[in-house]
């Protein structure tokens, strides 16, 4: 099909290592961990996770309106004002009318939704706020970067579970592609490092339990893997048609080549055993971009640190990508971000492209010996990267891949 390419002309972030992109990007290549103990978390199961710190988060959104957007919103509203910004967009210049917000989330504000139920049971309507609903609903994020940005094209929030992030990309891709805007923002944020959510994820059986050293915690691909620990943050882009940036002389950090995204329809926590769903996923999102196998210099993995996960994972790898791409896994440093994952993992594949180099996964020395994927271990790998893959698989069965080229 011929249709126009895509730009990603901007790109913002704020993750567990840093509150802004160029700060995240040096975090993940560093490849430390900043797992802690959560004083909130105090009694739990799980009372540790990566956490975004060093930022008075209602000063640097600032204005009144902070008191109505939970702490997800708040993420989404910082990246997406750094990508605006990044990509030399002034809301005041722009036809808001031709500007879309795509931004996905899992739970949303599930934190906020608890900390009301709170509230009323032990003090009374009263004591609830008078923003509990607004703090709670999973499309405020999209709707408060509307607002902000004067941006009253489509606004949408996907959420498919932790492929969140690719699945806004994907539906922005299609929302310019079509015509229905002209400037997409797009992406996803989570917060959930609260008491029931790390209750649930303990109870599950997917959680990494406290052992050791917290920083070592999560070890994507590594022999003795043993779950995942809990992150927060967002990332957002700002997406144009290839042509509409050239004209106004912007100079994309990446095009967004292919999307691709299945439905495992197995089981509700667990992949499907033989990858072959997720595999044909990645297929789609190759056929899309019109690349072979071959193509793909880099491999950006889902990577959680589960037992079963990986170990699906790394079959898919090797068998979808014969030729040994170098893989990484950010999740060691900056833990499951959930519906934010996608989207951060996007944009760090992006950082890839432009700057040569692959990070490294943290927490491993090599792979599980019944691994035969190229992992990038202990020091970022330099080296030229012109197409990768970014993967991203959650709860349900959601499978959803982009793939990503140099301009």
């Amino acid at each position: 099909m011929n249709r126009p390419a895509v730009a990603v002309t901007g790109l913002g972030m704020i993750t567990p290592v840093g509150n802004d992109t160029d700060s995240t990007w040096d975090g993940v290549c560093a490849g430390v961990s900043p797992a802690r103990t959560v004083p909130e978390l105090e009694g739990c199961a799980i009372d540790f996770a990566c956490t975004v710190s060093g930022i008075d988060l209602d000063e640097a959104v600032g204005g009144r309106a902070a008191f109505r957007m939970g702490r997800y919103v708040k993420f989404a509203v910082l990246a997406a004002r750094e990508a605006v910004a990044d990509a030399g967009l002034d809301p005041a210049d722009w036809d808001g009318s031709r500007v879309a917000v795509v931004v996905g989330t899992s739970s949303g504000g599930s934190a906020g939704l608890t900390e009301q139920a709170v509230a009323l049971d032990r003090r009374g309507p009263g004591a609830t706020s008078p923003a509990g609903i607004l703090l709670t609903i999973p499309n405020m994020p999209a709707a408060e970067i509307a607002i902000r940005m004067g941006a009253t094209g489509p606004s949408l929030a996907p959420c498919t579970a932790c492929s969140s992030g690719v699945t806004a990309l994907s539906v922005a891709r299609d929302l310019l592609v079509t015509g229905q805007c002209d400037v997409a923002i797009a992406g996803a944020t989570e917060s959930i490092v609260f008491p029931v959510a790390m209750t649930g994820f303990a109870r599950s059986g997917a959680a990494a339990t406290r052992d050791g050293d917290l920083a070592r915690l999560c070890r994507p691909f590594a022999a003795d893997r043993a779950g995942l620990v809990m992150g927060e943050g967002a990332a957002v882009m700002v997406l144009e048609r290839a042509d509409d940036a050239r004209a106004r002389a912007a100079v994309p950090r990446a095009l967004l080549a292919g999307t691709g995204a299945t439905t495992d329809a197995h089981h509700p926590t667990s992949p499907h055993p033989s990858g072959a769903v997720a595999r044909a996923a990645v297929e789609a999102a190759l056929r899309d971009a019109d690349w072979g196998a071959e193509d793909v210099e880099h491999v950006n993995a889902h990577g959680t640190s589960t037992p079963l996960g990986d170990a699906t994972e790394a079959a898919l790898i090797s068998r979808a990508y014969p030729h040994r791409p170098p893989v990484t896994a950010p999740k060691g440093v900056l833990g499951h971000c959930m519906g934010a994952a996608g989207a951060i993992e996007a944009g760090l594949t992006i950082l890839t492209l432009q700057r040569g180099v692959v990070p490294p996964i943290a927490n491993l020395e090599a792979p599980a010996p019944e691994f035969d994927i190229d992992c990038v271990t202990e020091q970022p790998r330099h080296r030229p990267v012109r197409r990768a893959v970014s993967h991203s698989f959650g709860f349900g069965g959601h499978n959803a891949v982009v793939a990503l080229q140099r301009p």
